[in-house]
């Protein structure tokens, strides 16, 4: 697995990068012992680079790989905007993850300068924390392209997680093709940078082999997180990141293993997902749209309707 430093942070990370929601109670909410053996794949690939959240309520998970290979990199983000919710959310991260210190910390979801300027408690405790050895980098993640362009316009913010896919899907201000300009800026400024969501939260499987040579093509990306849920797909993905041909049998089993449709918890219950639904497979009950499983057949066209990209594949 090629390496690569993030930014100009020091910290050498894998191209690929393991990204464990899919893996916990929000998603799949794989069994300790399962979740192990998939990390296990990713270590033997050579990645490195795992990415977390403290909304994704899986420190467990992660835990695993820092007791099966210490020197792995470990990123996670909060929505905290006090500098008592950073650390608090901090010393939850380092208790459960059983170390000292966090590689990289992230703000979640900052929108723009202005976010991330009535954020700036929570970036000055993280600040501290760095000076304290806690954390080793300090940055953002990001779904829109201002939010890139407003962490370009902050020394202190070295590393930005933005999203990035060949079709845009999820970008919520602009196309692929301003994502990519602000990312490259932040290259020049020397940030670390990471993409997410490079197959759109797998509504883009129908488009895959595009999907990773675009995102693959992107020389301005150190690392890519994507989202794994098994052995099958860790190999496969590893063999795309690493350019190596993918076994027949490999192929078919990552294509054949079920998938289903899945609707995140801050759905707004808008309704624009079920207007856009041919097969009468969406509805909205409490607030909240929901899919019969039975009547979807996994077009996606719901998702590309969703303002606050609720809707995956998993």
């Amino acid at each position: 697995m090629k390496m690569n430093m993030l930014g100009n942070t020091g910290i050498a990370v894998s191209r690929m990068c393991f990204g464990s929601l899919t893996i916990g109670p929000l998603q799949k909410n794989k069994p300790l012992r399962e979740s192990r053996e998939i990390i296990a794949a990713a270590l033997d690939g050579g990645v490195n680079f795992f990415d977390t959240a403290d909304l994704y309520n899986n420190y467990d998970h992660l835990r695993q790989a820092i007791q099966m290979q210490h020197e792995v990199v470990i990123a996670t983000k909060s929505y905290d905007y006090t500098a008592v919710g950073v650390q608090k959310s901090l010393h939850r991260a380092l208790t459960e993850l059983g170390r000292d210190y966090i590689d990289l910390y992230l703000l979640h979801e900052q929108e723009s300068r202005k976010t991330i300027e009535g954020h700036w408690e929570a970036i000055e405790a993280l600040i501290a924390a760095r000076q304290a050895g806690k954390v080793r980098a300090i940055g953002i993640s990001t779904h829109r392209v201002e939010g890139v362009s407003g962490a370009n316009l902050f020394p202190e913010l070295e590393v930005i997680h933005p999203l990035i896919n060949l079709t845009g899907i999820g970008i919520e201000d602009g196309t692929t093709e301003e994502m990519v300009a602000a990312i490259h800026q932040a290259k020049i400024l020397g940030k670390g940078i990471y993409g997410m969501k490079p197959l759109g939260g797998g509504n883009l499987l129908s488009q895959k082999q595009a999907s990773f040579e675009f995102v693959l093509n992107l020389s301005d990306l150190d690392a890519i997180a994507i989202g794994v849920q098994s052995v099958d797909e860790v190999q496969y993905n590893v063999k795309k990141f690493n350019g190596e041909v993918i076994p027949e049998g490999l192929e078919t089993a990552v294509v054949s293993a079920p998938k289903k449709l899945h609707i995140s918890d801050w759905c707004s219950g808008c309704g624009e997902c079920v207007r856009c639904c041919n097969q009468g497979a969406l509805s909205v009950a409490d607030g909240k749209a929901w899919v019969d499983q039975k009547k979807c057949v996994l077009c996606c066209y719901c998702s590309a309707a969703c303002r606050d990209f609720c809707i995956k594949v998993i």
